[in-house]
């Protein structure tokens, strides 16, 4: 004899297959919300190594221009410092040369030539005087022309006064030289301080003279 199922088997399986499906998808929300969080986790963890990367960088980039800063000031001062040194190099080494001038402005000097006021502008040195004569003029330029100090004499006006008995004012430029064992003394002394100032970026702090033109009455 068969025997018939009456119960309601296919509910049941349509309940088991909703209830299968149910936990498919429940499982996979929760493997997507799993996926989500940890993904969501590591860009955090990926932004937060790159944010402690841009603070380093930013630090590393501040003290680097500290330094650009200090190294700028620093090569500032250098300079100053040579600039100073140049001038006190090339003071000493012109100190000698007023001492020698004003000697061979006397030493050349003849008798009956009278000097009223010299000018130096530069290495130009320009005198105005007066003369007994002209004789007395050509004298006082053969003794430049033959002194080691001075050297060009140009007469740049002579005028004679009161006849031909009266005095000659003139006006002559000259031009003062150095000689040669001076000359070698002062190019070691500037090569000096270049050696100096291209090897040291400090020294001492020297005041800067100023040389003034000499006007004698």
């Amino acid at each position: 004899m068969a025997n018939i199922n009456l119960l309601p088997w296919r509910e049941k399986l349509r309940a088991q297959r909703k209830r299968e499906f149910g936990m498919a998808v429940l499982l996979a929300v929760l493997v997507t919300a799993a996926g989500l969080f940890f993904w969501h986790r590591y860009n955090e963890g990926l932004i937060e190594y790159q944010e402690q990367r841009n603070n380093y960088l930013r630090q590393e980039i501040a003290r680097v221009n500290k330094q650009i800063r200090e190294i700028r000031d620093l090569e500032k001062t250098r300079k100053q410092l040579i600039a100073r040194m140049k001038v006190v190099a090339s003071l000493q080494s012109q100190r000698p040369l007023v001492v020698h001038l004003f000697d061979e402005l006397v030493t050349t000097l003849p008798d009956g030539v009278y000097l009223d006021s010299v000018v130096q502008r530069g290495k130009i040195i320009t005198v105005q005087g007066k003369a007994e004569s002209n004789a007395r003029i050509s004298a006082y330029m053969r003794n430049i022309e033959a002194s080691p100090w001075l050297d060009k004499p140009v007469l740049r006006i002579i005028q004679q006064k009161g006849g031909k008995q009266g005095a000659a004012e003139f006006s002559l430029t000259m031009q003062q030289v150095v000689p040669k064992a001076e000359g070698d003394k002062s190019s070691r002394s500037t090569s000096s301080t270049n050696w100096i100032s291209a090897t040291s970026a400090s020294g001492r702090s020297w005041s800067r003279r100023s040389r003034s033109c000499c006007c004698v009455r």
